[in-house]
């Protein structure tokens, strides 16, 4: 376009005197109008020189300027920016260089050429151009989630479990073997071990802050109760042991009244600890947005220490109850449920011990799935140690579940 409007230019006014020019120079300015040989010399790249007649370069600029894929050329050294990306000016160079450098975590440009990126909402996430903030998708261990729906299950089947042993002793209450275990504390612990059992379902679902405040009571509460019943069964072994030898003073102390005195006075302390956890600290509902892409929605305890100590206390009784178990293993066989209470203290204390790592170590949904397994394990453990040797001996041994094997046993172990 240069050399064009040059030529139409010097057509007009190379006769005009205002320009001063010499006979020579208005020569030359005529042959370059009239496409007269003008030989040029320009150096090369290599370091020489190039001859070129005029005449060959003005029909080169012809050509290509009056071609169609002719475009203006670019007067920046830089591509605009595309948007998801921001300017980035280089340092030491005009404004027109600059570098495109893709926008931060959690920000975008939804425009190209942008200087700057804008900051996502709390609640949204960029998508993978960085061009547009997306909602993000709300993250919590729901009936809808495999796993929430795995564990829903198994929590249904365990919980099946407590209730077949409690209609099989129902059954059989008049026999040796269920007589001789405390039948009333028997019962009373099948039933803590369901609810401890039945808890887990309050930890799956959308959160609320009704569920946040008695999910974590409730859980340390039946567990407490179930732990002190077995610590109760641990000490009327022992006593009902001690108090059929002759003379012994025991007696009175023999009997169910003792044993729910013992679960009485050991799930108190536990329900003063939820008490005061609940009216200073209570747990409540909260959002946390730190996450990428999603909004994890979960409680907050609301005091930590105080979960700890409910947790620590349950530690103290199962810890009193195997030391007691332990020391009793001893006992005649037909008195032997010390053996099985020792291992099912073990299982306990070791599922526990685990969960707290394993607990600290998972965020979101996934820690709510540690605590609801540690429910579920310890639970199914206590059933499993404590009440499969009597169903044994109730369904498949009944030669064992009667008052002349007992009384046998009895007298063997008093007369060694």
């Amino acid at each position: 376009m240069c050399e064009l409007d040059i030529r139409s230019t010097l057509k007009k006014d190379i006769s005009n005197s205002s320009y001063n020019l010499s006979k020579v120079e208005k020569d030359m300015l005529s042959d370059l109008t009239n496409k007269k040989t003008i030989r040029f010399i320009k150096p090369d790249k290599g370091g020489g020189m190039t001859i070129f007649n005029m005449s060959d370069y003005n029909n080169e600029m012809e050509n290509i300027l009056t071609s169609e894929t002719y475009s203006v050329p670019k007067s920046v050294c830089s591509e605009a920016c595309l948007s998801g990306y921001r300017r980035v000016i280089r340092q030491g160079e005009p404004p027109c260089c600059f570098d495109c450098i893709p926008c931060s975590d959690n920000e975008i440009s939804n425009k190209s050429d942008s200087s700057n990126c804008i900051m996502c909402p709390g609640d949204h996430w960029p998508n993978t151009a960085k061009n547009i903030c997306n909602p993000k998708y709300i993250d919590f261990l729901s009936y809808e989630d495999p796993l929430g729906i795995s564990i829903a299950t198994l929590t249904g089947f365990l919980s099946l479990m407590p209730v077949v042993v409690f209609f099989i002793f129902v059954k059989h209450h008049n026999t040796p073997v269920v007589k001789a275990n405390n039948r009333e504390v028997s019962y009373f612990l099948l039933l803590s071990l369901e609810l401890c059992l039945l808890t887990a379902l309050i930890f799956i679902g959308s959160p609320k802050n009704e569920t946040c405040i008695f999910r974590q009571p409730a859980f340390g509460i039946f567990f407490s109760i179930c732990i002190s019943s077995v610590l109760a069964k641990t000490i009327t072994v022992i006593i009902v042991f001690h108090a059929t030898k002759p003379g012994s003073s025991l007696k009175k102390w023999v009997g169910s009244k003792m044993s729910f005195f013992i679960i009485i006075c050991c799930s108190l302390f536990q329900c003063c600890i939820c008490v005061v956890w609940l009216s200073l600290y209570p747990p409540f509902l909260e959002s946390d947005n730190k996450y990428p892409e999603k909004t994890v929605i979960q409680c907050n305890e609301g005091s930590i220490f105080m979960f700890y100590l409910l947790l620590a206390y349950l530690g103290i009784l199962a810890t009193v109850c195997l030391i007691i178990a332990f020391l009793a293993r001893n006992l005649p066989d037909s008195f032997n449920e010390t053996k099985f209470i020792t291992f099912s203290m073990i299982v306990f204390v070791s599922v526990w011990l685990s969960f707290i790592p394993a607990y600290v170590s998972t965020k979101g949904k996934y820690m709510v799935a540690v605590e609801i397994f540690a429910i579920l394990s310890s639970s199914a453990g206590l059933l499993l140690s404590i009440f499969s040797p009597k169903c044994y001996i109730i369904l498949i041994r009944p030669d064992m579940n009667r008052r002349e094997h007992i009384t046998r046993q009895q007298s063997n172990a008093y007369n060694s």
